[in-house]
């Protein structure tokens, strides 16, 4: 006799034997996110069964969740990723795919929770203070994020406009460019599948007020095609007196953290070797007295608690990855740092704009300007002012005591509840009127819905830092310290090569093909708008 019980039509607990006799067996055929689910199932099983020869229902419950937590291959290492955002869903993406068992724990109702994302960051171009090398290491991350999530780009180019009042110079930029640009034709030498940021002959272009001025007299383009073609609306609409020329643009893209978090999902839910448990909060970690391994306490949304042993623990916490440091009784130098964005909605927008970046000297009056489209008329706005992006005491830095820096109370207030409405339309406004000075038209933009805020980390003691990935300590614990997104990736791979050194995993990153390659587009984009929803933002962020 088989008994199914489904949830959502997506994961399926079933219970066979002979009610008459014979032995009865638990499994998980695609297993819950919940196993105190599992437990209830269990109970209602054996009542549905009649089955009269177990009558211990700690057993039943006991059996269940051990076997919720094996895969088909029992003699796979376990490997317990605490934190769905990028980071640990792309290494339990990356870790399934190897054959290792995974159980990623998140505490919120989804994967990659956090706020959209505006770029990809391919370049750094946006911060001059960073070294070449970084921007040249997050430019061989972003290419390989492209790869992995298809679908996550939103593919338009980058125009860096430097403000008169500004000291720095535009053509500052161009031994960079050029730098990344030689380095972008070898990675499509290597592999022509890495051209994701278009031919690596237009990976940029400078114009000259003769070309802006040519380019304002040209019709709106309805679907650019061209670098020319991205630029006429900025052409028509910026203020060239403001501006020390040339205007450079640069194909570096959007990245959709709605589209990341649903590749993921998906992925996710049809593998095989993985667990994932949302609203689910892990309350300690240990480790295992006999063995190497970790035991991970957690507890669901229903408050109940369990505990799982894992053979190896990764820390993708994010911003609070001090808190599992401290947990697991582990120092670490870090500092995470608060932003915000705004969503602004400009019903006088014409044409389709490409990202614009008005530099500026960061925590200034005239701070850095970012302006990034959408459909419909949406913007995301950054202004790396104190009035707009940046907050006092946005800064934090662990200390001696906890390797978890504290943020002011308002700030994490700001995290973990809804912002104050007078605040975020004052805020929201103020970044309106910082791209209106460079856009004159762009007064007539409106609050467009929710901010988008949150804190990311940086490991050491450098604010500037922005390519970083992974760091081991202990005995089988890995930390991701990603500050961008596009440098998940390597995180997931470092740590299947420290499993391959510890003896825990045999396969290699080249004996696999990205099961994310086998989604269909329309499938995530549907799930990219839903999760839009759910979080209060427009389906056109997604």
């Amino acid at each position: 006799m088989l008994c199914r019980i489904r949830r959502s039509g997506l994961n399926v607990f079933y219970l066979s034997g002979d009610p008459n006799g014979g032995d009865l067996r638990f499994g998980v055929e695609k297993r819950l996110s919940d196993s105190y689910i599992v437990e209830r199932l269990c109970n209602v099983a054996i009542i549905l069964l009649g089955y009269a020869n177990v009558n211990d229902e700690d057993f039943c419950r006991d059996s269940v969740s051990s076997e919720f937590n094996k895969t088909a291959d029992s003699s796979a290492c376990r490997v317990g990723i605490v934190g769905g955002g990028v980071a640990g869903s792309t290494a339990a993406l990356r870790l399934a795919e190897l054959g290792v068992e995974v159980v990623l724990f998140e505490q919120g109702p989804s994967l990659v929770n956090g706020p959209p994302m505006c770029h990809l960051h391919a370049g750094g171009n946006f911060y001059r203070e960073i070294s070449d090398q970084q921007c040249l290491t997050l430019l061989h991350q972003s290419i390989d994020t492209l790869r992995l999530y298809p679908y996550a780009a939103n593919i338009r180019p980058t125009v860096f406009c430097v403000p008169v009042k500004d000291p720095g110079c535009p053509r500052d930029l161009l031994p960079r460019l050029e730098k990344l640009k030689s380095a972008y034709a070898e990675i499509i030498r290597e592999d022509p599948a890495n051209e994701v940021l278009g031919p690596a002959s237009d990976y940029f272009k400078v114009y000259q007020r003769a070309d802006l001025e040519r380019l304002a007299q040209q019709p709106l383009p309805t679907d650019p095609q061209t670098l020319d073609d991205w630029l006429v609306p900025v052409a028509k609409h910026v203020d060239l007196d403001q501006f020390k020329l040339p205007v450079i643009v640069v194909q570096e893209y959007g990245l959709s953290a709605f589209r990341i978090g649903a590749t993921a999902s998906l992925t996710l839910e049809q593998s095989k070797n993985c667990t994932v448990l949302t609203n689910t909060r892990v309350k300690r970690v240990e480790k295992q007295q006999q063995g190497e391994g970790w035991d991970i306490c957690y507890e669901t949304s229903e408050k109940h608690s369990h505990t799982l042993s894992v053979d190896y623990l990764v820390n993708a916490c994010g911003y609070r990855t001090g808190t599992l440091d401290d947990m697991a009784g582990f120092k670490r130098q870090r500092m995470v740092e608060f932003k915000a964005a705004y969503l602004a909605k400009w019903p006088d927008c014409k044409g389709v704009w490409p990202e614009v970046v008005f530099y500026g000297e960061r925590g200034t009056p005239g701070g850095m300007a970012q302006l990034t489209p959408y459909p419909e008329g949406y913007f995301i706005i950054h202004g790396m002012t104190e009035d707009i992006t940046l907050f006092k005491g946005g800064l934090a830095a662990s200390c001696e005591r906890s390797a978890q820096p504290q943020l002011p109370t308002e700030l994490e207030a700001k995290i973990t509840s809804r912002w104050d409405k007078v605040a975020l339309a004052d805020r929201t406004r103020r970044s309106i009127e910082h791209v209106a000075q460079f856009i004159p038209q762009f007064h007539s933009a409106e609050v467009g819905g929710s901010a988008l805020y949150g804190a990311q980390q940086i490991p050491g003691r450098d604010p500037s830092l922005r390519a970083s990935d992974v760091s081991f300590t202990g005995t089988r614990y890995a930390r991701s310290e990603i500050v961008k997104s596009s440098s998940a990736l390597s995180v997931a791979n470092q740590i299947a090569d420290k499993l391959r050194d510890e003896q825990l995993l045999k396969s290699s990153i080249n004996d696999v093909t990205a099961s994310t390659e086998r989604l269909d587009r329309k499938q995530v984009l549907e799930l990219a708008e839903q999760l839009a929803v759910a979080r209060d933002y427009p389906k056109a962020l997604a």
